[in-house]
């Protein structure tokens, strides 16, 4: 069962989630924005340790708190590793007060129908145990909707719910992340299929089941304003999906009821070469204007 005081801070407090959960394809990209080049390591073991420092820097600056950070969407090493000597759920929610999810996809199934599904998770009941294990409270898995296939949009929320359902069974509380890309030439029509779909997902779930919705910001504002007020979903988050975090805030402060869970964005403007002073400045900046789109509406 989801643990009562995360649920009540994920229901209702204001602020947004953190997304630290860039995997082995996106992380070489995440690195070298933060000024590491692909040359300067050798591997996937030396490469995660460098992302982990990265993290570990983030998690533990001072501006990181519940506060403005109520969440956080941790990649499976970084679930793994430690923060100033404690796991890192635990540092998380002790230390910090803010709440870990974990990231449990394993990446997304070559495009049909004008979409990407996620690709099979043979292990994942294995994985959800040891997540409940270490503390964490929720789950965080991504599908990719490139244009407005009907059957495409379907097939992707179908496969979301039905592995949603599975980590429910495990008392964790999915994040389920249908993104629409926002390259999409009609993504304002991938969106209205896609409302569609979770809504009849939604409604079917038996009677207390909850669910968090990780979107794009929509090309409407508020568009997915029915899905924030469904008495099935804790709360609706918005993915960054390429834009600028400037970009990302402006579009999201037009969205009632929408928080951040921001990970490019979150990160754009930190360098390896900072010096703490400089790190810590400059994520607290970013935080403030991540949390003021998350919670000051236009």
């Amino acid at each position: 069962m989801a643990d009562a005081k995360m649920m009540s801070q994920m229901t209702s407090k204001g602020g947004f989630i953190a997304a630290l959960d860039q995997s082995g394809g996106s992380t070489p990209g995440a690195l070298r924005l933060y000024g590491i080049a692909d040359n300067t390591y050798s591997g996937d073991e030396e490469m995660f340790r460098l992302m982990h420092e990265m993290r570990v820097r983030i998690m533990t600056a001072p501006a990181f708190s519940s506060d403005k950070v109520i969440g956080a969407i941790l990649f499976e090493k970084t679930m793994d590793g430690e923060a100033k000597g404690k796991p890192v759920p635990s540092f998380m929610w002790e230390d910090r007060g803010v709440v870990p999810f974990l990231k449990v996809d394993k990446g997304l199934a070559a495009e049909e129908d004008g979409v990407q599904v996620m690709k099979p998770m043979p292990d994942l009941d294995a994985l959800l145990e040891r997540a409940v294990k270490k503390g964490v409270f929720g789950t965080k898995m991504r599908s990719v909707i490139g244009k407005a296939s009907k059957a495409g949009v379907a097939a992707v929320v179908k496969q979301q719910f039905e592995v949603g359902k599975q980590i429910l069974g495990h008392g964790l509380i999915p994040i389920i992340e249908p993104e629409v890309s926002i390259k999409a030439a009609d993504k304002q029509e991938a969106e209205v299929l896609l409302r569609d779909e979770i809504v009849k997902e939604l409604d079917a779930l038996s009677e207390g089941t909850k669910v968090m919705l990780k979107l794009t910001i929509p090309t409407v504002p508020d568009f997915y304003k029915p899905l924030v007020d469904h008495k099935a979903v804790v709360r609706v988050v918005a993915l960054s999906g390429g834009y600028t975090r400037a970009d990302a805030c402006e579009k999201l402060s037009h969205n009632h009821g929408m928080i951040a869970s921001f990970s490019r964005a979150l990160t754009e403007d930190l360098r390896v070469s900072m010096s703490d002073a400089e790190f810590d400045a400059s994520l607290g900046k970013t935080i403030d204007e991540i949390y003021k789109a998350s919670v000051n509406k236009v």
